[in-house]
C-alpha cells in the first residue's frame, strides 16, 4: 500500500525531498503553505545547511537524509565522488550533525553504512552502487511505512469521541495517520494548535495539514493551552518525540514542558508518538540540547518583531521528564515511560 495517496501534500515523500537534474530538491517549509516550493542542494553540504536553515524540520530531515545518501550514490555512478565507504561515511557525518538533538537520522544513516561496509571490505568493483543504495533506502522506507501503521493504530485506540486534542509543533506521519483512523471510526476530534513560534510551524504546517485532510482544527498562540484545558476543552495532549530516552524521558519542540506540566496539573493524559527511541541515551543528562541563534525569535518571515538591540534566546527543545508523560506510542507498541528501557534496551547490544 502506498501511504503518500493518504497523506497531506506536505507529508508525501517526493515532497519532502527528491533528486531531479543532478540535485536534492527539499520542500521549502518555511514558505509553506503560502508556497508550494523546493530549495535545490547540488551538494551534501547544502543540503546539511538546508537543513540548519530550517528549510525543513521534525521528522523532514530524516527523509531528506535517504534522498541525499541516494543523491552520492548517483553521484559516485557519475563520476563526480570517489567510490569508497568513506565517502558515504563523511555524508552521513554531515547530515546528521545539522540537527543534533534528533538522533533517528543519525542512526539511520548508521544503519546504511554498516549495510554498506561488506561491499566495500569485500573490493566488489562491479557493483551497482545506486542500484544497491535504492534497495537499501527502499527497504528502510518501507519498514518506516509499516511502523507508522503500527503507531496509527495505537495512537486511534488512544483518541476518544469527543476528545479536544492539543498538540505542540507538526507531529507528522504517526499523529496525522492517527486522527485520520480515528475519523474514519467516527470519533469526533478537534485538535487545538499552537502557532509554535518562531517558525510557526503549528500554524504553517500542522494546522493546513489537518484542514486538507477534514479534520477540525483550531489555531491557539503558544500560551493558551492551559486556559483551553482549564475550560475542559482540552482533553488529550499529544506530539511527536525527537528523542525518548531509556529511562522515559521525552524531548520534543520548546513549549512541549509548559504544556505538559499544565495537562498533568489538570489530570489529562499526555500521549508522546516515538517513532525510534533511542537505546545509546540512557538518562535525559545524555541528550544533547541544541540551542539555536537567539536573533531567530526576533524576526519571522523576514519581518522584525521587535527591536534590533533586543537580545533573544532560542532553545530549540524542551525535556520532558517520564513522570508527565501518560504513554509511548512505539512501532513495538504503547508503552509506559518506565517500560521504554524493557522494549529497547537490547538493541544497544547489537
Amino acid at each position: 500500500m502506498n501511504l503518500d495517496t493518504k497523506l497531506p501534500w506536505l507529508l508525501q515523500k517526493s515532497n519532502i525531498a527528491h533528486i531531479e537534474a543532478g540535485a536534492v530538491l527539499i520542500g521549502d517549509r518555511r514558505r509553506y503553505p503560502w508556497e508550494r516550493t523546493f530549495v535545490t542542494c547540488s551538494s551534501v553540504e547544502q543540503v546539511a545547511q538546508a537543513i540548519r536553515g530550517m528549510v525543513t524540520q521534525g521528522g523532514g530531515p530524516l527523509q531528506v537524509g535517504l534522498t541525499t545518501m541516494r543523491f552520492v550514490a548517483r553521484r559516485i555512478e557519475a563520476g563526480d565522488e570517489a567510490n569508497r565507504l568513506s565517502t558515504f561515511i563523511k555524508a552521513a557525518e554531515q547530515l546528521s550533525s545539522a540537527r543534533p538533538t534528533n538522533t533517528t537520522m543519525r542512526r539511520t544513516l548508521a544503519t546504511i553504512v554498516e549495510h554498506l561496509r561488506p561491499y566495500y571490505a569485500e573490493a566488489i568493483p562491479q557493483t551497482d552502487i545506486t542500484g544497491l543504495m535504492d534497495s537499501i533506502v527502499t527497504d528502510i522506507e518501507a519498514g518506516f511505512d509499516i511502523d507508522y501503521q503500527k503507531m496509527s493504530d495505537a495512537g486511534a485506540q488512544c483518541i476518544s469521541d469527543g476528545d479536544g486534542i492539543l498538540t505542540t509543533c507538526f507531529a507528522e506521519h504517526s499523529f496525522i495517520l492517527s486522527l485520520m483512523k480515528a475519523k474514519a471510526a467516527g470519533k469526533d476530534v478537534t485538535v487545538f494548535v499552537p502557532e509554535t513560534r518562531p517558525y510557526l510551524q503549528g500554524a504553517r504546517l500542522t494546522a493546513p495539514s489537518l484542514e486538507e485532510l477534514g479534520i477540525p482544527v483550531q489555531l491557539i498562540t503558544d500560551g493558551m493551552g492551559a486556559h483551553y484545558m482549564a475550560e475542559s476543552a482540552i482533553t488529550h495532549y499529544m506530539t511527536a518525540a525527537d528523542v525518548v530516552a531509556m529511562d522515559g524521558t521525552v524531548v520534543n519542540k520548546t513549549g512541549s514542558l509548559a504544556n505538559a506540566i499544565c495537562a498533568h496539573y489538570y489530570q489529562i493524559p499526555y500521549t508522546v508518538f516515538a517513532m525510534a527511541p533511542d537505546p545509546t541515551i540512557h538518562i535525559a543528562s545524555d541528550i544533547i540540547m541544541e540551542e539555536r541563534d537567539g536573533k531567530e525569535v526576533l524576526h519571522f518571515n523576514g519581518k522584525m518583531t521587535t527591536l534590533k538591540t533586543i537580545k533573544g534566546r532560542y532553545p530549540a527543545f524542551d525535556c520532558i521528564e517520564a513522570s508527565l508523560v501518560t504513554s509511548i506510542v512505539t512501532p513495538r507498541g504503547l508503552a509506559l515511560p518506565q517500560e521504554i528501557r524493557a522494549l529497547y534496551q537490547q538493541d544497544d547490544k547489537k
